[in-house]
């Protein structure tokens, strides 16, 4: 039994039980979650789509839950318009939405030449959660990138700090962070971003994430000068034709 099938079956899909035998994914990635199955399967669907669309090559696929899914329109464009660039966030994902769907044909029929990994802040959520669980979770999702794309670089995003003020959450976030770094190496770097979101006396402000859990545009542009260089030494040149 391998590592990711261990890692869904013992997860919960957004309070309820995976049921799955020993080697297989759960069918059911979604149930109970607010927005319901029928609106998580046309994201998954349309990521589906936009992966088609990039006709088997991919310079950067961006890996992830509403942080990632919200970078979209202009300043999408803006970073990434350069390149052939597939955005594969949903919002509310956790680590095992996102196996499920790496798993099930969003890491098929292309080759990526680097992805960017941020994932795992809704698993830290819960009370009881554990940070050895969701970095556990991470961990899975990075070994399937490696395992399905062996030639992609993987830019591993630390989990960004939440809420207003310092608090156990962020906390938490932290603990998950110190256990992903070492995953570090083997084709995977990590990057710990989160201070750049901070003010000096440790708050986060409107400006940079409205919400104090979403990125504003500002927060997209920290996030974007965080990594364009490293992308741009991967990348070197992007595939040329890519398609809107």
């Amino acid at each position: 039994m391998s590592l990711i099938s261990r890692i869904v079956a013992v997860f919960t899909l957004a309070g309820f039980a995976v049921a799955c035998s020993a080697d297989e994914s759960p069918s059911t990635p979604v149930e109970g979650k607010t927005n319901g199955e029928k609106w998580w399967r046309g994201n998954y669907e349309r990521i589906n789509a936009d992966i088609k669309k990039m006709d088997g090559k991919i310079d950067v696929a961006f890996v992830g839950d509403s942080i990632t899914a919200r970078w979209n329109g202009d300043l999408w464009k803006k970073h990434w318009g350069a390149y052939r660039a597939v955005n594969m966030g949903i919002g509310g994902d956790r680590t095992q939405n996102v196996l499920w769907r790496l798993e099930n044909g969003q890491l098929d029929g292309y080759e990526a030449r680097v992805f960017v990994v941020m994932i795992g802040t809704n698993n830290c959520w819960e009370k009881t959660a554990d940070p050895a669980d969701v970095a556990a979770g991470v961990k899975a999702v990075v070994k399937l990138i490696q395992t399905k794309q062996p030639k992609a670089k993987i830019l591993l995003m630390s989990i960004l700090p939440t809420g207003e003020k310092p608090n156990p959450g962020r906390e938490k976030r932290a603990a998950v962070n110190a256990l992903i770094s070492k995953l570090a190496g083997g084709g995977v770097e990590y990057l710990d971003i989160g201070e750049k979101f901070l003010e000096t006396d440790k708050t986060i402000s409107k400006e940079v994430m409205g919400d104090f859990l979403h990125l504003a545009p500002k927060g997209y542009d920290i996030w974007a000068e965080a990594i364009t260089g490293k992308i741009k030494d991967i990348v070197k040149e992007p595939n040329a034709g890519a398609k809107p």
